[in-house]
């Protein structure tokens, strides 16, 4: 798990910031993660800092599409 501040949710990609300073765009999110956050429509999740897990799905030897497992806001 790493932590990450959610950004931006714009033509289907969600963008984060990791505490390194990297940015990374997901193409997928899990369901059940947005049944419980409503990332797509909930402005208040906007620069709200989150433990999150993710994958890295190999579609073939050139695309990468990353997705999100779970997340959990940080208080």
């Amino acid at each position: 798990m790493r932590t990450a501040v959610f950004k931006s949710y714009k033509k289907g990609y969600f963008t984060f910031w990791f505490e390194n300073g990297e940015e990374l765009v997901f193409e997928e999110v899990h369901p059940r993660v947005l049944k419980q956050y409503d990332l797509k429509n909930d402005k208040s999740y906007i620069d709200q800092e989150f433990r999150i897990t993710f994958v890295e799905d190999y579609e073939d030897e050139d695309a990468v599409i990353y997705r999100v497992e779970s997340l959990k806001p940080i208080q």
